[in-house]
């Protein structure tokens, strides 16, 4: 008759790595299950220990740093930006700002708080869109809602709405927006119902979003960007109001560089 084994004792070492492996499951099903209460957590932290605080304040940085990433990472797919451009090796050479507003200013983007707009206004090449993708790119870093859009493809967006009868959802839409760039204003002609499509999300924006335009076209010349010098002189009126033009000069960037000579 063989020897009686005794049962095989797990060592400690697995035993502990074992229990917990089951807690780290049991806890992960429980956060699927609710967000913290704030609260509870209170009841919880008057009794926990000085390093089970540590851990709590530690896990929770954590997860707002995540929230924070993926947030930025939605808002700058969300914004349907054409390009990565960046501040970072941006050419300021040919841009001239106001008397009263540098560039030091416009990188704190203040202007989104004070729902102010800017006209970035020069010929072509010359780094409007560039500085225009830039700071929206940098708003939604910050955890701003950013949209972009080409003048002629934020028109062909509304006569679309409104061919489907959902034009007002689509103007809500925009209308969240708290940063708006209309890039291209001018650069393709616009007929008279995209005109006052248009008019009316630049009216609507007054003093609760603001908009960043680009365009080679001067103030004069907007009555032929709108077919209408009235529809024309009430947009300018709302953005000369609270609104500043900077100016580009130079030679197009594009143009010096270009391979064919």
């Amino acid at each position: 008759m063989g020897a009686h084994r005794p049962p095989v004792v797990m060592p400690d070492t697995k035993r502990r790595r074992a229990s917990t492996g089951e807690k780290i499951e049991t806890i992960m099903r429980l956060a699927r299950r609710l967000p913290l209460t704030r609260q509870v957590l209170a009841d919880q932290l008057a009794h926990a220990t000085p390093g089970q605080m540590e851990f709590m304040e530690s896990w929770m940085n954590a997860e707002i740093g995540s929230r924070e990433r993926s947030k930025r990472s939605r808002l700058l797919k969300q914004a349907g930006f054409p390009a990565d451009k960046e501040l970072d090796g941006y050419d300021w050479t040919p841009v001239r700002f106001p008397v009263d507003y540098g560039r030091q200013r416009l990188e704190t983007l203040d202007f989104i708080a004070g729902h102010d707009d800017l006209v970035l206004f020069g010929p072509p090449g010359t780094g409007k869109t560039h500085l225009a993708i830039a700071l929206g790119r940098n708003a939604c870093r910050r955890g701003t809602p950013v949209r972009y859009f080409t003048a002629a493809s934020l028109v062909m967006r509304l006569l679309r709405a409104q061919t489907d009868n959902r034009l007002d959802k689509e103007l809500a839409l925009i209308g969240r927006m708290p940063l708006m760039i209309i890039d291209e204003l001018g650069y393709v002609p616009i007929d008279e119902e995209g005109s006052r499509l248009l008019f009316q999300v630049v009216t609507n924006a007054y003093e609760t979003q603001s908009i960043i335009y680009t365009t080679n076209i001067e103030f004069s010349g907007w009555g032929r960007i709108f077919g209408d010098p009235n529809m024309a002189a009430a947009i300018i009126d709302r953005t000369v109001h609270h609104g500043r033009m900077i100016r580009f000069e130079g030679e197009s960037w594009r143009k010096t560089h270009a391979l064919m000579q």
